[in-house]
Formats: C-alpha cells, structure tokens, sequence
C-alpha cells in the first residue's frame, strides 16, 4: 500500500497566490476532506495531488508503485470516450492500468527464460514479477465481474443498463460512469472532488458505505455536509492559500474554526471600521495647510496597517426575500392522480391535502417519479388523470433541473437579475448573487458563457425574487457550496408559504421538512405511496421501525408478541428523561456562559490591540510592555475557553443523542 506526501507546495495563477506552503499527507486508511470556500484552491489542490498540475515549488512524495485514482468535478469526468463503446466495457476499461502489469509480468516471464538460474539478473527480475503478481491479485482484476455489477447497481443503473451505449446516457449518468470507473480501479490513494453531484439518496449511501469499507486512504471534496460527517475522520481547510489540518469529523470542524472564524470577522470589522473614520479625517484635514502634515502621518499609518483579509463567503450576508401573498388555509388539493408510462405505474390514486405554511419532501428511490409530481402540481405535465387544485389566493414558483435551458442571452448575469428583479430589491441583487456564488467579474458574464451549474443557480435565484406563496423545488441546491445551502435554507425556513421539494441532501431534507411523502417503485407496489407526518428523520426512523417489526414471510405466524410494558419501566424512563433534560439545560447554560466570556475576551483584545498601536503607548517601553503582557494573556484566556467551549459543546451534542 502507497502514501502521498506533500511538503510547502505553492502555486500562484499570474500575481495570484492560490497555494502557499501546502502540508498534506495521505496514506492506507486515511478518511479526509478537502475544506474552503468556494474558489479557494480545493480543485487545484486535488490536481497537483493527482500529478494533473505540477506546484511552482515544495516537494511531493510518492511511494513507488502508488496508484492514484482522481475524480474531477462535473465537465471533465463526463467526458465521453472517444470511441463507441458499452457500458460494461467502459467499466471494464477501469483495469486497463492493471492489463498493462500484466503485458509486463509477461515480459518478465520471457525474460527469466532467457536467463540461466545463476546469473546475477535472476533475482532481480524474480523479485520484480513477485511484486506486479501481487499488485494485480491486490487490485481485484480477478473479481471483476462481480465488483462491475455491485458498483453499477450501488449507482443506480439497472440491469440492461451495461448493455447500452455509453452515449445514450445523460450528463448525470455520465458523472456516475466516472465515478463507477474510479471506484473499480481499487487504488491505494483515491481522489474523490464531488462525488454525490448528480447521486440520488440511494445511490449517495450506497457510496458511503463502500467509502467506509475502502481499505486505501480518500480525500473528498463535498458540499453534503452529512455525507462527510459519516466518511471522514479528518479536514484540511484551505483558507487563504494556506491548509490546515483538523481532527474529527465535518461537523466537529465547524464547530473548531467557528469561534476561530467569529474573532477573525470581529477584528476585520473594527478594522474596516477604524480604516472609515481615518479615511474621513484625510479627506477632512488634506487640504488644510495647518492639518496637512497630520494628514500625511494618517496616510502613512493606513499604507503601513496590515489589512485583515476575509474571503467573500465569510462575509456575513442577510436575504430577505419578497413577501408571499396572503392564501388560505389549503395550499394544495390533490385528487385521485394517477400518472403512466405505457404499461408502468408511476402514481396510482394519490390523494394528499397540502395545508398553507407546510413542508412536503418527497422521497423515493430513483424512478419512483418524484420529478414526475412535482411536473404535476405545477402544470407542467397534463398527460395524468385526477386532479389538482390550488387553495384560494395561491401564486406558485416551480424550479426544475432543466430550468438553466431558459437563460440565454449576451445580457450579463448583472442586469439580467436587476431587470426581473422587484424595484425594492435592485440595491440587493449584488449580495444576493454573492449569496448564489456569482461573486466579483462573475456578475458581469454574458448569459451565453455561462456553465450549466450557473445557470441553474441563476435560475434559482430568479424564481425567488417573486412574491409567491406556493414553491416547487426540485433539486434546488444542486450547485450549491454549503455556505450558499446554508443561506438558501435559512430563506426557506424563514419563508412565510408552502414549499413542496425534492432534494438528494440528508441535511437540507431533515432540516426543512415538516411532511415526507414517499413515493414507491420497487417490490410488489409500483406507483403506491405513503405519507408520513414527520420531517426526513422522523420517515427514517418510521421505516426503520417498520422493517423491524415486519415479520418473515418464511416464519411461522405464530409470532410471540413482546410482553407489554410495565409501569414500573415507564417510570425508569420518565426519571431517565428527566435527567437527561436537566443535564442538557446545565451544558446549555454553561456553553452560553463561556460564549458571553469569549465575546468579553475579544473585545478586551481587540481594545489591547487598538492601545498597543497608539504611539504614546508603543513608544514608552514600560507601558508598552504592560499593554503586551496584558495582550498575551487576554489571548491565552482566550484559547483556554475556546478549548473549554469546544469540550462543553461535544458533551451537549452527545447528551442530545442520547
């Protein structure tokens, strides 16, 4: 098994320094991602680590003999082969590496047939044939019927699927090629930047699970944040052009830099602030002969003051959408529908009364026809008996995966959203494309250049800028890094109407839903359908409880039933209860208590910092010393209760799970 090493890597884009001093190792059993914002460097990063990018300078180890097997995101791993080929043999083109090891085991065979027993060539070359026999019998080649299947059908294709042309699937389908073709390669290092876009649920926890099997090491760039929760054990950040490294989990992280992140905002703020008020007293006193050498000191002060630097997904940005009209109490009315594709149900009699201000998630396995209902409630599809009405008052939104097919157009991304924005949100429309990562020269792209993912954002974007009550959302944060998902969600929670969506992001589904209506398409009940009265958590672990409870159809009937519970045990639990709930009230004081501390302890640093740089007080070495020492220990304070908050903060999570 191989390692990848990494030691001060840099590389810079022009006068752009995108990586500086980059320390990263990778090797069997390492289970890590790639974290930044969205522009930082992570697929750059993942390039030079897959030798597609050489680095301007440091040093990058490789163990000899390493495979590295690299994913690339949406355009470049779509890419179709240049020949006419099945999907069987481009699945089987995943071992091509491994028919050339053998090609050379070959040679070597030929070798040693020409060379007597005791030459001096013999031992090398025996050694040599040892080792590729090795590396094929390690990477599965002898198994590859069997891992083709699993990792197709763990995708999502069906069975006549290896059997079509590779050209006549979708972009989507394209993606998971790719990454079917990565994944059967076996390597020792593997690559992985956004592997769940285009995945459905199924297919995304499929990959979870054969990630959490992979005996070699992966570093993942993702904007599911539950999905990285569960695959890695480790982050590396990419902040600024510099990579730090981070034990535990994606949400363990968060928690780490936020205090971190929140210090760092609060000094870039009083420094914006003090460079306002010292540009105003330059333009003040420039130009008054009695004031002008004042002025120039402040001119001097503001070229020698190291400016604090914040990228533009850390700046806080606040959304306020328009206000949807007032409806009544029924949003929706859904009456008998019943949808076919020739002799295959999709949905059969669905009936479902959607009340004002709910949050319908529909779910299902891939086909079950989700894109199907969703076409329905918002008239996009007629060919359906049954019916659909809209309460009184209802003004629907539907966004669909294909809405970016509308955007075309030299107009720039700019005035286009100024143009179909409402006039009280023109002043807005900047922050809001920041919001939806067209940041910087990106708000001045045509239309015409513009990717599908942008366009899709765009999109996106467009429809929330329109009084609505009633949102139809499919798909809607593809595209999305996960502090834009963020801001999107908290738009939706915030937002005053219904909302029916399908999403394949765990977080988004738990945090949003309030209603889980599943679609079925699998088993003895094509088209059938149930609705349960919980978020995406609460359908879960319905189901969950249902299979466990569902007797085997090869048991016999006789079932005992569980003895029912006594009084006595409901007590134990009314008591555990109880004690659960005041240990989670004592950690939730004290995480409040900390955090009003921490807030006391920055802005007392930061006033230190502010009387450090004043001249009385840096020029007089005495009082400049106490300052320092003040200084000090106020930031040692500081890192003590942030270790403090991070210990109480794990503890409340997990007296939460319990």
């Amino acid at each position: 098994m191989g390692f990848v090493q990494f030691s001060r890597v840099s590389l810079a884009f022009g006068d752009r320094d995108i990586l500086k001093d980059i320390s990263l190792n990778l090797a069997p059993g390492s289970r890590a991602a790639l974290a930044g914002a969205n522009g930082a460097g992570k697929s750059t990063l993942m390039k030079v680590i897959a030798g597609k990018i050489t680095a301007d300078s440091g040093d990058r180890a490789v163990q000899k003999g390493t495979r590295i097997a690299y994913l690339p995101q949406s355009a470049e791993a779509a890419a179709l082969p240049a020949r006419q080929v099945t999907l069987r043999e481009e699945a089987e083109a995943a071992y091509s590496e491994i028919i050339s090891l053998l090609n050379k085991i070959d040679e070597l065979g030929g070798c040693l047939e020409k060379t007597s027993a005791g030459s001096g060539s013999t031992a090398a070359l025996l050694e040599e044939h040892h080792r590729l026999q090795e590396a094929v019998e390690n990477s599965g080649y002898y198994r590859r019927e069997a891992s083709i299947q699993a990792v197709l059908t763990g995708l999502g294709f069906s069975r006549t699927d290896p059997d079509r042309q590779v050209e006549e699937f979708s972009g989507g389908w394209q993606m998971r090629i790719a990454l079917a073709k990565v994944l059967l390669q076996n390597p020792d290092i593997l690559l992985l930047d956004e592997p769940t876009n285009y995945l459905d649920i199924e297919a995304r926890n499929w990959l979870e699970t054969w990630l959490q099997s992979f005996s070699g090491g992966y570093l993942l760039v993702s904007h599911d944040r539950y999905f990285l929760d569960v695959t890695v054990n480790e982050v590396y950040e990419i902040f600024q052009g510099t990579c730090k490294r981070y034990a535990g989990n994606y949400s363990s992280y968060e928690k780490t830099r936020k205090a971190d992140l929140e210090s760092l905002i609060k000094r870039y703020e009083a420094q914006q602030e003090e460079i306002a008020k010292t540009e105003a007293l330059i333009r003040r006193f420039r130009y008054k002969a009695a004031k002008a050498a004042f002025a120039q000191e402040l001119i001097k002060r503001l070229e020698k003051m190291e400016r604090i630097d914040i990228p533009e997904s850390l700046k806080k940005i606040n959304i306020t959408f328009p206000e949807p009209p007032h409806s009544g109490r029924v949003a929706c009315t859904l009456e008998g529908i019943c949808k076919s594709y020739g002799r295959r149900n999709i949905i059969s009699n669905l009936d479902l009364i959607l009340e004002a201000g709910e949050r319908l998630l529909v779910t299902g396995f891939n086909g079950a026809g989700k894109t199907t209902l969703l076409r329905i409630i918002a008239g996009q599809d007629q060919n359906y008996q049954g019916t659909v009405k809209y309460g009184a008052g209802i003004a629907p939104g539907y966004f669909s995966q294909d809405a970016a097919e509308t955007l075309t157009g030299e107009q720039s991304v700019l005035d286009y959203m100024e143009s179909e924005a409402p006039t009280h949100l023109i002043p807005k429309v900047r922050d809001m494309l920041g919001a939806f990562l067209f940041r910087g020269d990106d708000v001045f792209k045509p239309l015409s250049v513009l990717s599908g993912g942008e366009k899709s954002r765009l999109a996106l974007l467009k429809m929330l800028l329109k009084p609505m009550n009633l949102l139809i959302l499919d798909e809607p944060t593809n595209h999305l890094d996960l502090y834009s998902k963020d801001i999107l969600l908290d738009c939706l929670k915030a937002f005053a109407g219904t909302i029916i969506f399908v999403s394949h992001d765990r977080g988004f589904m738990e945090a949003l839903s309030t209603k889980t209506l599943e679609l079925k398409s699998r088993g003895d009940a094509p088209g059938e359908h149930k609705l349960y009265y919980g978020n995406y958590t609460y359908y879960l672990e319905s189901i969950s409880g249902e299979k466990l409870t569902m007797p085997d159809r090869e048991e016999s009937t006789a079932v005992k039933k569980a003895p029912p519970q006594t009084e006595p045990r409901g007590a134990e639990r009314r008591e555990a209860e109880k004690r659960k709930q005041a240990l989670i009230r004592r950690l939730q004081r004290r995480e409040e208590e900390i955090l009003a501390e921490l807030e006391r302890l920055e802005s007392e640093k930061s006033r230190l910092e502010t009387e450090l740089a004043r001249p009385e007080v840096y020029s007089a070495g005495e009082k400049a010393k106490a300052v320092k020492q003040a200084l000090d220990d106020t930031a040692a304070q500081i890192e003590q209760r942030n270790a403090e908050w991070a210990e109480t903060a794990d503890e409340l999570e997990k007296a939460k799970a319990s």
